[in-house]
């Protein structure tokens, strides 16, 4: 009786014993699994982190009293930009290096001319009002 309990207490020792746990395959899957999980986190959050970046998400702060009224693209980097700062407006050339005043606007662009001329000069949008209009006439 008592080599039975000397066997069981010996075979449960063996396999608990830090060496037979990682030894087995599963021990090491478990770790495998595991750090790939971290490697796999990692990338991710440096992915938001360069895709942040790239779409250029304003900051989270108060910009009262300073905003972007219109911008054109001229080139790859190159914008012109008509900024308002208050109740003035101001037309400036934005490169990757620098930024330029060109003009200070002597009669500030109101809310409605920058709506028209926003669907002025969109050619989609003068074909979808045309549509708009052709259906409501049918």
């Amino acid at each position: 009786m008592a080599y039975k309990v000397k066997g069981h207490l010996l075979f449960t020792l063996a396999l608990f014993s830090s060496s037979s746990l990682a030894a087995t395959p599963g021990r090491q899957l478990d770790l495998a699994t595991t750090f790939g999980s971290l490697l796999f986190v990692i990338a991710f959050i440096l992915f938001l982190a360069w895709l942040l970046k790239r779409m250029r998400i304003p900051s989270l702060g108060n910009q009262q009293g300073l905003s972007v009224v219109r911008q054109i693209a001229v080139g790859s980097r190159e914008r012109i930009m008509i900024v308002q700062a208050g109740e003035e407006q101001f037309l400036v050339g934005v490169t990757a290096q620098s930024i330029q005043l060109i003009s200070k606007l002597d009669k500030p662009l109101s809310q409605e001319e920058l709506n028209k001329a926003g669907l002025a000069t969109s050619p989609f949008a003068n074909q979808l009002s045309q549509l708009l209009k052709k259906n409501d006439k049918s």
